[in-house]
């Protein structure tokens, strides 16, 4: 879901101004004050669109597993209700606490489906960070249920999830990167690396980061050779 100063959210409404209350009493580290400011949030909504809002704030400060569940269930039921462009760029958010929801349930069968659900929509993520953010979340997310996936299919229904050796080994390199501090490196390989949904546009991107970087022939020895063995492999190619 956006922030309240986000696509589709009016800052004039009382359920709103509520839910921004709430997030500044989170900032200052009183989560029973932000609790309340929550629900009184949610006994002052008026439709379901206002109830998707509050109930999205309130799912954050439930004590079980069983109960953070039940709120973003209602969360998702309420939006699903609205049904329009005010809740459009809500979903891929949704899913994602789903997914989240369930995952801390032991149910990582149930959470994979909702990150897939989360990542067909991530086109719907307004641009800037936290449209970054949601799609890193969600890509984490399908990598930790990557078991779940059914033999043979795909992430978001376009293209194959990296292969372990290629994470591995990505991952192994960004390692060594991040211990002696090669940002420019991180940085232009990171985001489409932690961003990756399986799709061929992020197949695309994330060679094109890669090959951008091998090119500059600016690594040790070592790791030229080995980014230009990811480069070739089939995941990638």
């Amino acid at each position: 879901m956006t922030d309240t100063r986000g696509r589709g959210m009016d800052p004039e409404l009382p359920v709103v101004r509520l839910c921004v209350a709430g997030m500044q009493a989170e900032a200052d580290g009183s989560a029973h004050a932000a609790y309340e400011f929550f629900r009184q949030a949610w006994n002052a909504a008026g439709d379901d669109y206002e109830a998707c809002i509050a109930a999205h704030y309130l799912a954050r400060h439930q004590s079980s597993p069983e109960e953070t569940l039940r709120w973003n269930q209602e969360c998702l039921d309420r939006a699903d209700r609205v049904a329009d462009e005010r809740v459009q760029a809500f979903y891929p958010s949704l899913y994602l606490n789903m997914g989240r929801a369930y995952l801390n349930m032991g149910q990582p069968a149930l959470a994979h489906q909702h990150f897939v659900r989360a990542a067909e929509r991530v086109s719907e993520l307004p641009d800037g960070q936290y449209g970054d953010w949601n799609r890193f979340a969600i890509a984490e997310g399908l990598r930790d249920t990557a078991a779940e996936a059914p033999a043979g299919g795909t992430v978001a229904g376009t293209a194959a999830p990296l292969a372990p050796v290629v994470d591995t080994g990505i991952r192994e390199l960004q390692s060594r990167w991040c211990a002696r501090g090669d940002l420019m490196a991180l940085g232009l390989t990171l985001p489409a690396f932690l961003g990756y949904l399986g799709t061929d546009e992020d197949r695309l991107r994330l060679r094109t980061a890669l090959h951008m970087l091998h090119a500059a022939r600016r690594l040790p020895q070592d790791e030229q050779t080995a980014l230009g063995a990811l480069l070739g492999a089939a995941a990638l190619g």
